[in-house]
């Protein structure tokens, strides 16, 4: 009995085979980690174990990026939601998820809470730099600062409703566009 060279790459023997690196942003990624919005550190740990992710991805150029919008939406979390199932427990514990997902020229992130409240980016009112002179913390709204950061940072944002309640903030971030501005 002969032995027969496989026809199948995965079989194939020899340096004709390249297997890539679990860690190539080709491959795409997804992670998630939960934090409760009651710890005095969640904001923290979210954006720490966010960096080490996208490091470990070969994706640092995103980094400060990242850290920032996951800040802001964790943030709100923490300030602003309001379980739904549990309404009437102050204190009770609250979750909050988070979740990176990478293709090669897209990081997308979503922050979930327990509150079905949609998001709430307020307009503000327009004032004339002119007119603000020296205090140009007049051209902020009281409000929403966070979701206009996570506007000016992200390619899109956009959130979407738990299929148990609770919901959804996602963001779209272009992986080319900030290599290129870290690179300049």
């Amino acid at each position: 009995m002969e032995a027969q060279q496989s026809k199948h790459t995965a079989n194939a023997s020899g340096s004709s085979f390249l297997r890539r690196s679990v860690h190539d942003p080709a491959h795409g990624h997804f992670r998630s980690l939960t934090v409760c919005a009651e710890d005095a550190d969640c904001v923290k740990a979210a954006r720490d174990t966010v960096s080490s992710y996208l490091r470990t991805w070969g994706l640092a150029h995103a980094v400060d990026d990242a850290r920032l919008v996951v800040s802001e939406l964790v943030g709100n979390v923490v300030h602003h939601a309001v379980p739904d199932d549990r309404l009437a427990t102050p204190g009770a514990a609250r979750r909050v998820d988070v979740s990176l997902m990478t293709w090669p020229e897209v990081l997308v992130i979503g922050v979930s809470d327990e509150d079905s409240t949609p998001p709430d980016l307020p307009a503000g009112d327009f004032i004339s730099p002119a007119l603000a002179g020296d205090f140009p913390e007049a051209l902020l709204p009281d409000r929403g600062r966070g979701l206009l950061i996570v506007q000016r940072l992200a390619e899109a944002v956009w959130w979407s409703p738990g299929t148990k309640g609770g919901k959804t903030v996602w963001c779209r971030l272009d992986l080319d566009r900030l290599r290129a501005e870290n690179a300049a």
